[in-house]
């Protein structure tokens, strides 16, 4: 079991993982890695470029910081075990998932960066809550390394979420709820490739 309070991330997110993408992540779990490490370096190269965007902001500037770091290292690792098992680390045509939040999301500032950074709190919540909901049918060595994200993935949600809330300088609650509305379809709804954010296989 995680040493980690999961509540306010479930909480947070308007549902949770179906069991079909449990069994298409149990049956396809070369591509969960190989995705897996995707992510984690499209999560370092967010960090970045928000650090490159927005150098005025010295909270962001130092939270981001440490995040991509957290991000590349878990990068290497996931690398290491796929290195291991000898599964090639490879392209993948990426999840509609994060595409299709982004779609949502303003244009002009400063709502681009309140809607980015919310953007950021809601994938980490929901990668927190894959990592947690798949562990347990894992093999010792998966199980305890994504149950060892748990911790810097909670915190990296908080941090997005804590941002977006001094950048707007008001309640984002609305905004947050318009993301949510997408998030929720993009879980539930059939999605034709299985990835690590991907909805319901529809196979």
């Amino acid at each position: 079991m995680p040493d980690v309070d999961l509540s306010p991330i479930h909480d947070f997110l308007p549902c949770s993982t179906p069991d079909a993408w449990v069994k298409a992540a149990l049956e396809n779990q070369d591509v969960l890695l190989i995705d897996h490490a995707h992510c984690e370096k499209k999560a370092a190269s967010t960090a970045l470029g928000l650090m490159y965007r927005y150098v005025d902001n010295p909270e962001l500037l130092h939270k981001m910081s440490r995040l991509a770091r957290e991000e590349l290292r878990h990068f290497e690792q996931v690398l290491s075990i796929m290195q291991k098992r000898d599964v090639a680390y490879c392209h993948l045509s990426p999840a509609r998932y994060a595409g299709a939040l982004h779609e949502v999301a303003r244009r002009e500032e400063p709502g681009r960066l309140v809607d980015t950074l919310i953007i950021g709190a809601i994938i980490e919540a929901r990668s927190c809550e894959r990592f947690n909901v798949i562990a347990p049918h894992l093999d010792e060595e998966l199980h305890g390394f994504y149950i060892s994200l748990l911790r810097s993935e909670a915190r990296h949600y908080q941090d997005y979420l804590k941002l977006a809330e001094e950048a707007a300088g008001e309640s984002i609650d609305e905004r947050i709820e318009d993301f949510l509305a997408v998030e929720r379809e993009l879980i539930q709804s059939p999605d034709t490739v299985f990835r690590f954010h991907s909805g319901v296989p529809s196979s």
